[in-house]
């Protein structure tokens, strides 16, 4: 997070007449404008189309990676991700380390279980910050359910051929 550093007059009602706004061309067309702020940058504004006026982004600017350590239990991994992706995303990455198939994974951040929608950096989740992996409690019975059954098959008849024609 960037804190931008602002005069006091800023937010008074006396400053803020047309003079100290100047809208360039091609802003203009955008519906957005250049507001002074105490004399050191400007920020750029834009309209949303909800009609929310919000500073404008920059687009040129390349995505944030955070070091998120991801904690298994018995052991961790080092995951370098983009700051505003999700957490089904770490979910995929995660898949090709641990093995684990995306649905077979909880992830936990900070006690809470996070959907798959939710962005790191809208949760919360920074740059060397510990995250959770679990394997999904229902999937892990039914997979020893399966192994039991195939033991239990295997057990019952010793001496059937592995290879039948």
């Amino acid at each position: 997070m960037i804190k931008l550093r602002y005069s006091k007059r800023l937010f008074k009602r006396s400053s803020w007449s047309k003079a100290s706004v100047s809208r360039p061309e091609s802003c203009q067309s955008a519906g957005g404008g250049h507001g002074s702020v105490g004399g050191g940058g400007e920020i750029e504004w834009e309209v949303r189309p909800g009609g929310m006026l919000v500073q404008k982004r920059d687009r040129g600017r390349a995505e944030e990676v955070i070091m998120v350590r991801v904690s298994t239990g018995f052991s961790w991994h080092d995951v370098s991700i983009g700051a505003t992706r999700t957490f089904g995303e770490l979910k995929v990455m995660l898949s090709m380390v641990t093995g684990l198939e995306p649905r077979e994974q909880r992830l936990l951040f900070k006690g809470k279980e996070r959907e798959d929608t939710d962005h790191l950096h809208m949760v919360g989740v920074r740059d060397k910050d510990k995250v959770l992996l679990l394997e999904d409690p229902a999937l892990k019975d039914m997979k020893l359910r399966a192994a039991r059954a195939v033991a239990a098959q295997v057990t019952q008849n010793p001496r059937q051929p592995f290879i039948q024609m």
